[in-house]
This record gives C-alpha cells, structure tokens and sequence, in this order.
C-alpha cells in the first residue's frame, strides 16, 4: 500500500487507517485485527482517550510492541471522563490537555503521538490556548502534529483562520456529502488535509438491511445501495474510491473487528484502483446531496 505524506509534516500516512474504537476490547482478538492490518500495508491507527474509557488505547499500545516506529499513531482529546467512568463533558483547556496526554502517552507505551487531535469543537473554545498546548507539546517532542476531528463548518472556518491543523476528520460518504458544500473549499489549497471517517455509512451501503443513515428513508438509502451495486463491484471498492477520490483526502479511517473485515477493506482498496471516476460523477449526478443547516456562522 502507497503512502500520502501529510504537508507540513514528516508523517507518512497509508491511504486506509484502521480506526481502533470498532475493536472489540480484547487483547488476543483485537491483536489478530491489529496484526492483518499491517500485514496489509495499512501503517496508520486512529484511536481516542475517550474509546472504551482509555482500553481502547491501552490494547492498541500493547498490540504493536516492537513495531512503534512503523506506524503512524493518531489519537483524541478534548472529552474528560466524569469519575464515574460513564459521562464525559467537553474540556479543551490548556491545562487538560496537557494532562490528557500523559495519560494517552502512558496507555499506549510510547513516548511521542504522531497527530494528536482535538475531539470535537465549539465556536466558543478558546482557540488560541488549545494551539498553546498543542505547541507546546511539539516543542516537546509528545506530539509530531496536531488535528482536529469536527463537522462543524463554522469551526473548522475559524481554525482555518487562526491556524490550519495538518488534519481535518470528518464524516464522508455517498449518503453525507454535506463536505462538499462548504468545508473541502475551506481547506482547498491549505495545508491541511482531510481524514475521512464513516466512508462505508456504518454499512448500509454494503449489506446492512434496515438500518437507518442520517435522515434518510429506508427507501433513498436502497436506492442508492442498488445504484453503487449495479457498477458491479464490490461496494467497499466504489466507497473507498469515492472518498479518495477528494483532492483534499488523505486517508479513509476504515473500522475493522475481525480478519476478515481487513481482508475485504484491503481487497477493496485494491479494487478501487479500478473504479472509474466518471462512475462517482454519475452517482453524484443522480442523488442529490443534503446540506449541512447548522453551525453556519
């Protein structure tokens, strides 16, 4: 699998991250996952602190023992954990991240996080600390670079005016093109490139009958399942192109909880080399796509 190199930044990315919140919690099965996906060529993880109250990182730190300066490790923070280990509220101050990421650091045994992303966002964080804390970190050597996981346009627009983050993750895929309205112009010719979650549409797009996506009916999600089916491919592929298929997208955060799923996720990577691109034009023809209507400004 190639590798995308983020701008700004020494991090070598492979365009398929395993997004880690799908593992299941256990060591020797988690690990199995885990191993495929490097086998596979996939070199980049995607974690928070806020997974499983903190497992989440602890099984992926213990899962690649020995392979740390391989890989490329992402994880999350801005979601502080109530003492009782249920609720959580929303903390992006200074001084909590910088202690979050002791405890990041701590449970997945290294010393230093690759990109290092606020979990989330309010217009009314104060931005200019939270660049304080992430700076700091650099200069530390705890982080080799920062990003922020968010939807909101009116967010993501003023950390593109105060400073832009090496990543943006965000939601993309047939059924939310809400991006493209606005946010993919907003990091257009900037350094910061966009890591996409949700790229399968938590599998209603591939064979989860009856499940509901956003607010579509039963029946627009069918339809468009049936119209990426009638390419004749295997619908991993035409999904995973249609994310990558985004100038601005580096790599697709793909969840995976069994071997198997990996194999389908790299299979259809390498199938997608095969998707023409006129068939993402036509999808993007036929459906109309729905509009983000809040945080605006």
């Amino acid at each position: 699998m190639n590798r995308i190199k983020l701008k700004g930044t020494n991090l070598e990315i492979s365009p398929i991250g395993l997004g880690c919140m799908s593992l299941k919690g256990d060591l020797k099965e988690d690990q199995k996952v885990i191993s495929k996906a490097i086998e596979g060529g996939i070199n980049f993880f995607d974690t928070a602190d806020l997974y499983q109250n903190g497992n989440n990182e602890e099984i992926l730190g213990q899962a690649i023992r020995g392979k740390r300066s391989d890989l490329v490790l992402a994880t999350k923070v801005g979601n502080q954990l109530a003492p009782d280990g249920k609720t959580w509220a929303w903390n992006p101050r200074k001084s909590y991240i910088m202690q979050a990421v002791e405890g990041s650091l701590r449970r997945l045994r290294t010393d230093y996080i690759d990109l290092y992303q606020l979990h989330g966002g309010m217009i009314e964080d104060p931005f200019e600390e939270i660049f304080e804390a992430f700076e700091l970190l650099k200069s530390q050597g705890k982080i080799r670079a920062f990003g922020i996981s968010s939807i909101r346009p009116n967010v993501i627009g003023r950390w593109m005016k105060t400073l832009a983050p090496a990543t943006l993750m965000l939601q993309y895929n047939p059924l939310d093109r809400r991006p493209e309205e606005e946010i993919f112009g907003l990091v257009a010719g900037s350094i910061t490139q966009v890591l996409v979650r949700g790229a399968f549409a938590r599998g209603v797009l591939i064979d989860k009958i009856g499940a509901g996506f956003l607010d579509f009916s039963e029946l627009e999600i069918k339809a468009v399942r049936n119209r990426i089916l009638s390419f004749g491919l295997n619908p991993e592929a035409f999904l995973i192109r249609f994310g990558l298929y985004q100038p601005s997208v580096a790599s697709l955060i793909i969840g995976a909880s069994s071997s198997s799923q990996i194999e389908k996720i790299i299979q259809g990577f390498e199938e997608s080399k095969t998707v023409p691109s006129a068939w993402i034009d036509q999808l993007k023809a036929e459906f109309s796509a729905k509009k983000y209507d809040l945080h605006r400004s």
